[in-house]
């Protein structure tokens, strides 16, 4: 991690769970990191605790609603006013609603698909060109799918969740092949976790506290550290190393 030292990453959706972890990993490992939510609260007291930490990165908290293009354009424009560009793109926001396909409210459908891919799409286009611009050729842009974005499990609720993963394993294949063919060596790679110990479950069945404990009985999960020290480990590897997708989950 000695080459990422005082670079900047971007992690989105870093208030809590995955992205807070992600987010203060790097910090310790010296980035600079700009971790955008919505609840740009939580990620304030993250860099309070990064400094009482003596990390030796810092944490910019910056709010932004992803679901809002003029929003993730403005905070592109002030990370170059202010920290030059991004040298790493780490895609980690992501929502899940329990909206089956048979009788799913086509309004949260829609909430998915703008923070899952479209929000998603942007961070990366973004974040491409402010390398481009800067000739940054050696830039990381890293996107947290899922293992539902490999395999349609029988879960009606979650299973438009799914096509939205199934289109990031698709837009990071995608991505990858455009990268080479403008014969640069910025990387793309896509994580797919399985069951993480993280508000995720309880938010999509908050009036369900059953289906919750049931799912932590059938399921051992992740932890958010465990997705964070992935990160780490695809860059860290040499430039010359392209890791294009990890699948995982606890045993």
């Amino acid at each position: 991690m000695e080459r990422w030292r005082g670079r900047v990453a971007l992690v989105t959706g870093a208030s809590v769970g995955i992205g807070a972890a992600i987010a203060v990993e790097l910090v310790r490992l010296s980035m600079k990191v700009v971790g955008c939510a919505r609840d740009v609260g939580k990620i304030q007291k993250l860099a309070a605790e990064c400094q009482s930490a003596s990390h030796p990165g810092v944490l910019v908290p910056f709010k932004c609603d992803l679901t809002k293009e003029v929003e993730i354009l403005s905070m592109f424009a002030a990370i170059k006013n202010q920290h030059k560009g991004v040298d790493v793109c780490i895609n980690n926001a992501g929502l899940a609603q329990p909206e089956p396909l048979l009788n799913g409210k086509s309004s949260r459908w829609k909430n998915m698909m703008d923070v899952n891919v479209l929000a998603l799409s942007m961070c990366a286009r973004e974040a491409y060109q402010s390398m481009k611009e800067r000739n940054v050729d050696d830039g990381h842009i890293i996107n947290i799918n899922s293992l539902g974005g490999h395999h349609v499990y029988p879960i009606p609720d979650l299973h438009f969740y799914m096509a939205t993963k199934f289109a990031v394993t698709a837009l990071t294949e995608g991505l990858r092949q455009e990268l080479r063919a403008e014969k640069t060596h910025i990387r793309a790679t896509s994580l797919s976790p399985g069951f993480v110990d993280t508000e995720f479950v309880s938010r999509l069945h908050s009036n369900e506290p059953e289906k919750v404990a049931a799912m932590y009985r059938e399921f051992k999960p992740l932890e958010p550290k465990d997705i964070a020290s992935a990160v780490t480990y695809v860059l860290s590897a040499p430039p010359h190393v392209q890791v294009g997708n990890i699948n995982f989950e606890a045993v």
